[in-house]
């Protein structure tokens, strides 16, 4: 990648304004009853269960590479960060907490963030871990584009056509409201809000019930790891293992094929609460939006990909299946690899 492909990408990957932090983001209550359906309904797969079969395409999204990961398996990467989805297209899925999916001063806060007269809500999820590993590399949200979006498509192939900037006219708006309740050690949010070549900044503790309004698709970021280092390790864990609730002891357990392999406390846990709306400018862009009119499809999209790689001088073979050949994907992180060139440096005291 030329230095002026980077420049260029330096520009697309930055948000359109740097996150605005909240502070009190959530009512006590509407917190409790978060956390009684995270307590009531699991148990709950991991993060990469969730998005991955395979770590070419883990490589695709965290952007590290696949060059210098061959035979690793998804087992050998897999850290102890568990997911499950709350609402997702407008739709609440538990209707105890419908008033936090469908929340009005949220709605109010990302048109605000965006200068947008229109917004939906349209995911929220939590990320739920005690002390664990975590890699530091950073990463993109999915990326959604008209036509190509995380109801039809792979996250690894959202975030390529991000990185690749040649889907610019087709992105959709999008910002997030993300909140944390962590009193622990570490577990800080790092960003880059002045694009992969800019400095990064970080949101400090605590973390208890604050959050940001950001636009986490188009800004690398990563969850710095949770807890001690000494508290880290978990044996056993796998990218099949889950996370439970266990009412009768008052703790967390992290299980293997049906075998606990590490237990928490509940003040040793973080939670993290991601909920996302798009945004319309105008009535024309919703209507473009909602009719579908300018859609990409997956035929368009891999036809614009392989013509890309090409005029770079890429030798990539014509793929079968697009979706699942692992040589193409691996030929597209390489093309499309940037990554944030300066990490966070603790200030001097």
């Amino acid at each position: 990648m030329t230095d002026n492909d980077l420049l260029r990408l330096n520009e697309i990957l930055r948000p359109v304004a740097p996150p605005r932090v909240l502070e009190d983001v959530y009512t006590e209550d509407q917190y409790q009853r978060i956390l009684g359906v995270l307590k009531t309904n699991g148990p709950w797969p991991t993060i990469m269960a969730h998005h991955f079969s395979t770590v070419d395409e883990l490589m695709a999204t965290s952007n590290s590479g696949a060059s210098d990961k061959a035979g690793l398996t998804l087992d050998d990467v897999a850290t102890a960060h568990f997911r499950g989805i709350l609402g997702e297209g407008s739709v609440a899925f538990f209707p105890e907490i419908e008033d936090c999916y469908y929340n009005s001063r949220f709605l109010g806060l990302v048109r605000d963030y965006w200068g947008a007269d229109y917004a939906r809500p349209t995911l929220m999820l939590f990320n739920l871990c005690g002390p664990h590993r975590s890699g530091l590399n950073a990463h993109l949200d999915a990326v959604t584009f008209r036509g190509i979006r995380i109801e039809n498509s792979p996250v690894w192939l959202q975030n390529v056509m991000g990185r690749s900037g040649l889907f610019t006219e087709h992105l959709v708006k999008m910002a997030q409201v993300i909140t944390w309740w962590y009193r622990g050690d570490n577990g800080t949010f790092t960003y880059w809000p002045d694009g992969p070549l800019g400095q990064p900044k970080r949101l400090e503790h605590p973390l208890w019930n604050r959050g940001v309004v950001v636009q986490n698709e188009m800004m690398f970021h990563r969850g710095d790891p949770v807890g001690r280092p000494e508290e880290r390790d978990i044996a056993g864990l796998k990218h099949r293992s889950l996370i439970g609730y266990d009412a009768a002891s008052d703790q967390w357990a992290i299980a293997t094929d049906g075998t606990a392999i590490r237990r928490y406390r509940p003040e040793e846990m973080r939670l993290l609460v991601h909920w996302s709306a798009e945004l319309y400018a105008d009535m024309d862009e919703v209507r473009k939006n909602m009719d579908h009119s300018d859609d990409l499809t997956h035929e368009i999209v891999f036809n614009r990909l392989l013509a890309d790689m090409r005029s770079k001088g890429v030798d990539v073979a014509e793929p079968s299946d697009p979706l699942h050949d692992q040589a193409f994907i691996r030929a597209l992180v390489a093309t499309y690899s940037v990554t944030p060139a300066t990490d966070w440096v603790s200030p001097a005291p």
